[in-house]
């Protein structure tokens, strides 16, 4: 079980680190002058190639941790409501996840209708989640 929890701790955490840059990302998209074509199709190649990379890590995270609550019956009996807190943040993880390939679309159609800062705003909420699912598993509230 330890080998799953530790796997599933470093693809959670490189799955976070894809969803802390391609934002950063995005912002610069929305920054790129209207005649810079190549700074554009420059930062779309980097959007896209890391929005392929961390949906491998996205699942890797999720089947891993489906094998601990599953397999393991990490999170089971009473005393448990951290994990469905935890499991709540999860689905908006992978909402936040859907709506960045949603977002690198419009900007590869050329339809982004945000600015730079709100994407610096969008960026924040990750963290937001982060934190709060750190405290649950660790701290255990309920």
């Amino acid at each position: 079980m330890l080998w799953v929890k530790a796997l599933h701790i470093v693809f959670v955490t490189s799955w976070f680190a894809g969803l802390f840059y391609l934002p950063r990302i995005f912002v610069n998209l929305a920054m790129v002058p209207p005649g810079s074509v190549a700074e554009r199709e420059r930062l779309l190649l980097m959007a896209g190639k890391l929005y392929r990379f961390m949906t491998g890590l996205a699942v890797l995270a999720l089947a891993l941790g489906l094998w601990l609550w599953l397999g393991y019956g990490i999170g089971s009996g009473p005393g448990n409501g951290w994990l469905h807190a935890k499991l709540a943040i999860v689905v908006l993880l992978i909402g936040y996840h859907h709506g960045c390939g949603r977002l690198l679309k419009r900007f590869r159609a050329g339809e982004a209708t945000h600015g730079h800062r709100w994407f610096r705003w969008f960026n924040e909420a990750p963290v937001l989640m982060l934190l709060v699912v750190v405290i649950l598993v660790v701290v255990k509230p309920f």
